[in-house]
């Protein structure tokens, strides 16, 4: 137990030297000139082939993805929600570090995934590496998660709001969602028409984000120490903890779910695992240097909140928190910038999220997962996931229409979020079936970063907890939602996976069935030098053919091999017989 936690403890500890060694395998291995090899090279630690295409990303790209995607707009957009839903401003601040430790638990799990299968795709890689059986069933069902679920309409809501805040008009039903349908257009057509156009754009809005939590954390301190015009500052963090009596679980899993959406991008480098230049050093450095800044940064930025917003206002404030904050500091104008700056983060992360979805898309249809495969993993006519972004479009346009507008923001977010924790929990659950299957000496697994059993416990327990806990009734006054039933997220969640299983019984039980073929995986390494699963279909006369050309091939040699067997000595017979057994698998 104390080597595990003295290894986690280690490994998250960003000025430990050990972090910043190329080699991590637990035998001595030496290169032809004495020299310690690196990660590829000591590759007994990998349990798959690893990809040859282009290393592009480095230490400071990967940290840069990783930061970029956590800091979307959750900080300044759920902040109020979060204080509405504990009740009280000390039992805020607890649940965004409760937050913060559940999500470096789970980068832990998904690093020590992500170091064994050094590999483009993420966790679709590892459910399949765990869920072996039925063949196919987990790949539907991930497929369907990814298809029907519009990750970007959330922010593509979130910039509407802060737009129309800017101009001084009132976001009405219509035209929030005309703009948010607006921004989500402009995404799609960016990354649709000039993909090194839209990667400037992303790079630009990203140090706004930056720049912007920066600067409140530093108001903040600056109102804590009474140097805000007449020394105006709030009396909030007075009796801290007054109102945590009216705090229910209903509450608290919702209050978590706004905090753990806002760390959504701690396993962002994993999908791009095969482009990343010495994979382990990387992920040791990169992972929680990134998870302790973001941490800090959110933890002073609501210190700030609580400490020029009144707790009335952060009741009442919602997704324009961030503008509120600058209308009390700097006064309209203020407010104004602050929309805009927030409006343009938001943008950012649209960007960022319809530039991964639509890739993931086109993936999936290179893979034959996709029914019209061809027509999903084509790159015309821009050379970029065209119909991958744009069937992301399309389902992000139905998420914003289809609920009420004051319920939208709230909807998609625990939309998204309540079947990323069942991913979640079935991905740490697997690792520990690993850690099982490893310790009665079924498997090898020994991959040079560790969560371990309490780590990857914790985070499979926090990931049932919220799994479980939406269907407890709320109290009066406490849904999320104005309008639709508490529960509605979570049903809607299972309907996606099970559409995914029910394609999975049409695509590989009953067609196949119906037109006498089977489907067989082939890994294929492409032109790009990455590798790739390919499905394909074996027909039952092909198999047929192949077979009846295999056995007229052996039948013609079989007395050319008649006098070889007649000339095998018993020595031999016995050497040929271990190297037969040797490579067969039972």
């Amino acid at each position: 137990m104390s080597d595990t936690k003295n290894s986690f403890v280690s490994q998250l500890n960003i000025f430990n030297k050990d972090n910043y060694k190329s080699s991590n395998s637990t035998h001595e291995i030496e290169g032809s000139d004495g020299e310690q090899p690196s990660d590829v090279e000591a590759g007994q630690q990998f349990v798959t082939e690893l990809d040859q295409g282009e290393k592009r990303l480095g230490l400071f790209s990967c940290i840069g993805l990783i930061c970029n995607r956590m800091l979307g707009t959750g900080v300044f957009a759920v902040s109020s929600t979060i204080y509405t839903q504990a009740g009280s401003i000390g039992l805020a601040l607890i649940l965004w570090a409760v937050g913060a430790i559940i999500a470096t638990s789970g980068l832990y799990v998904y690093m020590e995934f992500g170091t064994a299968i050094p590999k483009n795709g993420g966790e679709k890689n590892y459910l399949e590496a765990i869920f072996k059986k039925p063949k196919f069933l987990i790949t539907s069902m991930y497929a369907s998660y990814v298809f029907f679920l519009g990750w970007a309409s959330g922010n593509s809501v979130n910039t509407a709001v802060m737009f129309l805040n800017a101009a001084g008009t009132e976001a009405t039903e219509w035209r929030q969602r005309g703009l948010a349908i607006a921004v989500i257009f402009f995404a799609f057509l960016i990354n649709a028409i000039s993909v090194k156009t839209g990667l400037y754009i992303q790079n630009a809005l990203g140090i706004f984000k930056v720049v912007i939590v920066i600067f409140i954390s530093i108001t903040g301190w600056v109102a804590l120490g009474g140097g805000l015009k007449n020394g105006y500052k709030t009396d909030n963090f007075h009796n801290a903890f007054a109102g945590t009596e009216n705090a229910t679980a209903y509450g608290v899993v919702n209050a978590l779910y706004n905090v753990i959406w806002s760390f959504v991008g701690y396993s962002n480098v994993n999908y791009a695992l095969g482009e990343v230049k010495n994979p382990v050093r990387t992920l040791k450095i990169a992972g929680p240097t990134s998870m302790v800044f973001v941490s800090i940064i959110y933890i002073f930025v609501n210190i700030a909140y609580f400490a020029v917003v009144p707790k009335e206002t952060l009741k009442s404030s919602k997704l324009v928190l961030a503008a509120d904050f600058f209308d009390i500091v700097f006064g309209e104008s203020g407010k104004k910038a602050a929309s805009v700056i927030v409006g343009l983060s938001a943008l950012g992360n649209v960007l960022s999220v319809i530039f991964s979805q639509g890739r993931i898309i086109q993936q999936l249809g290179r893979e034959g997962v996709l029914p019209f495969s061809s027509f999903f993993a084509s790159s015309k006519p821009f050379n970029s996931p065209m119909v991958g972004l744009f069937q992301h479009f399309v389902v992000c346009v139905v998420t914003i229409i289809a609920p009420p507008a004051g319920d939208a923001y709230n909807f998609i977010l625990n939309l998204i979020s309540y079947p990323m924790n069942i991913v979640n929990f079935c991905v740490s659950a697997g690792l520990l079936h690993i850690y099982w299957q490893r310790r009665k000496g079924l498997i090898e697994w020994n991959p040079p970063i560790k969560a371990g059993v309490y780590i990857t416990t914790f985070f499979a327990l926090s990931n049932l907890y919220l799994i479980v806990a939406p269907y407890v009734p709320p109290s009066e006054g406490q849904s999320v939602y104005v309008s639709l039933p508490y529960w509605i997220h979570c049903v809607i969640a299972w309907l996606v996976f099970a559409i995914g299983g029910i394609y999975y019984c049409v695509w590989t039980q009953i067609l196949p069935r119906v037109f006498h073929y089977k489907l067989v995986t082939k890994d294929v390494l492409g032109d790009d030098g990455f590798w790739k699963i390919s499905i394909i279909k074996v027909y039952d006369k092909d198999v047929s053919e192949k077979d009846d050309d295999e056995t007229s091939e052996q039948a013609s040699k079989i007395g050319d091999d008649s006098l070889i067997v007649q000339t095998v000595s018993p020595e031999n017979l016995k050497s040929n017989k271990e190297s037969m057994s040797s490579g067969i698998e039972y």
